[in-house]
């Protein structure tokens, strides 16, 4: 059979092929059915209380480690004193961030259970007051009048209470912190980003040590400003820019303090 011959019967089963596989009915895609336990799986909201605490802990880790760092090579020409100063701090800092996020958020869980108290009493002293007030917020938002009157009496009825700590208060299930968690959660990554710049005062060349922690914090901030932008949803450039400029003049102006104060330790 001349070569030609097969040539061109190769190329009319190719074209049998794609034609076929065009006229072949298309599958389905297969979608996941939003429901009340899943709606909120695409946002980002219920992550916003862990992650705050995250970037807090991490971003001061980076910072406050590394600036320290730098003020300290800034006025010292050994490696002893800067890694000790290092060390203390991060130690300290650690602890702090993780006491001070418990107590700041237990101060909040505290308000939110003294408001839902008040609440209660105000339920049952002037439940029609009550009744107008949520009315009038049902209202604000954009229903006519005597639906709004319609919802609140019907959500009363249902569940008093919890209707009022939700559209009056404004307290929910994803807004409520959890101090323990916000303490575990910022004390740990206080430690992981105090770690990096503990590692450069190890290992590092202690002439020029504050460069070497500058450039190396920088490469820091931006990796943990695109992680925290990627797990929030958020913009990547916009977070990058911020923690990377508040970061450079914390640590400029700790590098200046030391120029300026330090001597030979």
């Amino acid at each position: 059979m001349p070569i030609t011959t097969v040539v061109l019967q190769n190329r009319k089963s190719l074209i049998l092929k794609k034609k076929s596989k065009l006229t072949e009915p298309s599958q389905p895609k297969t979608s996941i059915m939003v429901t009340i336990e899943n709606y909120l799986d695409p946002h980002f909201i219920h992550r916003s209380n862990w992650l705050r605490a995250a970037v807090l802990g991490a971003n001061d880790g980076i910072i406050s480690i590394s600036s320290l760092a730098i003020g300290v090579a800034a006025a010292s020409t050994e490696r002893a004193p800067i890694l000790l100063a290092t060390v203390a701090g991060l130690v300290a800092g650690a602890l702090s961030m993780a006491a001070g996020e418990y107590v700041s958020v237990s101060s909040q869980t505290d308000i939110e259970k003294a408001d839902i108290e008040r609440e209660k009493i105000e339920l049952k002293e002037m439940p029609e007051e009550e009744l107008k007030i949520l009315a009038e917020i049902y209202e604000r938002r954009g229903l006519k009048k005597t639906t709004a009157l319609q919802v609140a009496m019907e959500l009363t009825e249902s569940d008093a209470l919890g209707t009022h700590i939700r559209d009056e208060l404004g307290i929910n299930e994803v807004s409520q912190a959890n101090p323990i968690q916000a303490a575990l959660v910022s004390g740990a990554a206080f430690t992981a980003g105090g770690a990096l710049p503990l590692l450069v005062t190890l290992f590092a060349p202690v002439l020029h040590l504050e460069y070497y922690l500058y450039g190396f914090t920088i490469i820091s901030l931006i990796i943990l400003g695109a992680v925290s932008a990627k797990t929030g949803g958020s913009s990547v450039r916009k977070a990058i820019t911020r923690i990377v400029i508040w970061g450079t003049i914390a640590m400029v102006l700790s590098a200046l303090v030391g120029y300026i104060f330090g001597v030979n330790v």
